[in-house]
């Protein structure tokens, strides 16, 4: 988020295309401790009411980087003119190279 937020002060497309790629991080992290806590549900049912706790703060965590992202997309779009709101991170840095 900070890189984002950054980026959108300094009009620096570094760093949100930087930010877009710590997306892709993120979201890989919250299906590994998705993966993660619905076994430790299925293993021990004592679990469930915690576990789901911390799936909501997981899915919190998630979409702050999906934010972030809308951010950099936004930022790119002011820069370059560029709509990249359905493009892949490496797709919107081809695109940002070519223009």
């Amino acid at each position: 988020l900070r890189l984002s937020l950054d980026g959108f002060a300094r009009l620096d497309l570094a760093l949100v295309t930087e930010a877009m790629h710590l997306d892709d991080t993120v979201n890989a992290e919250y299906q590994s401790v998705t993966r993660q806590l619905i076994t430790y549900m299925m293993e021990d049912p004592r679990t469930i009411t915690r576990s789901l706790d911390i799936m909501s703060i997981a899915k919190a965590i998630e979409r702050i980087g999906d934010h972030a992202t809308n951010i950099g997309e936004y930022v790119v779009y002011m820069v370059k003119g560029v709509n990249v709101r359905h493009a892949s991170a490496d797709e919107v840095e081809a695109q940002i190279a070519s223009e």
